[in-house]
């Protein structure tokens, strides 16, 4: 992997990570039709530059970390059932980072849930939504970390799971959105620690650079994506992120094949 790469893998990070459509997948897939390896540096690089993305929260929702204690707290117990699964199962899912197929199945079928979630959701009954991050009570919080540990699987997006379990619960969308922007934190963060303590030693001199490279890469566009993304959500709902991760699945699968 050169510098060229990093940066343009953490473009498609930085583009992607608060998306309903899968950063890991996307890494994953543009590295393989950049020629890339594929080895285990490439696999720590596609997680460890994930936090340069989430680095872009703290930056915009520094308030909230130092000032609202009770969101901490539901963001913590929202991270603990990823935490225990992401730690139990870490070697299989380092394993399934290498199976494009995996992430072109979890793409497309990822896609199809999104349009028939929104076409469901568009029809169910009006009811009170939650407003804001302080009345999501411990039990939907919980519940929402749940969501979110199904994305341990490349290609099924971190935020697309914990976007529509909160929105399943009768979460406000745009509410469910900046909790999720916010439980990316604890979690990249555990993610590329455990990644870091694991590997560290395989990297040389010449990675730590590829690595900073792409990590400031994806915080500088993640950090204009976050508003665009939030602007986003305020009109339109997930049905054209549905659509377009069927497009790329279809794609891919055409070009792997």
């Amino acid at each position: 992997m050169t510098i060229f790469h990093a940066i343009i893998l953490g473009i498609v990070e930085g583009l992607t990570e608060f998306l309903p459509v899968s950063s890991t997948g996307h890494l994953i897939l543009a590295g393989k039709f950049l020629g890339l390896p594929g080895g285990n540096f490439e696999k720590s690089f596609d997680i460890i530059i994930q936090l340069g993305a989430i680095l872009s929260v703290v930056v915009l929702y520094w308030r909230v970390f130092l000032r609202d204690i009770p969101a901490l707290k539901k963001i913590c117990v929202a991270f603990l059932p990823t935490a225990v699964i992401g730690l139990a199962l870490y070697k299989f899912i380092k394993q399934l980072m290498g199976s494009e197929w995996v992430i072109v199945w979890a793409l497309f079928l990822g896609g199809v849930i999104l349009i028939v979630f929104e076409h469901l959701y568009k029809k169910k009954p009006k009811m009170e939504l939650v407003e804001n991050i302080s009345q999501i009570s411990y039990k939907n919080a919980f519940l929402i970390g749940l969501f979110q540990a199904i994305s341990v699987i490349p290609g099924v997006s971190r935020s697309g799971a914990t976007i529509v379990g909160g929105l399943s619960l009768g979460i406000k969308r745009e509410t469910i959105v900046e909790f999720s922007f916010l439980l990316a934190v604890p979690t990249m963060c555990a993610a590329t620690g455990l990644d870091l303590v694991k590997n560290w030693r395989s990297f040389s001199a010449d990675d730590a650079g590829i690595l900073a490279a792409g990590f400031v890469t994806s915080f500088i566009v993640a950090l204009v994506c976050i508003k665009l993304f939030l602007g986003f959500v305020r009109k339109y709902d997930f049905t054209s992120f549905g659509i377009y991760r069927i497009v790329v699945a279809i794609i891919a699968a055409f070009l792997l094949w």
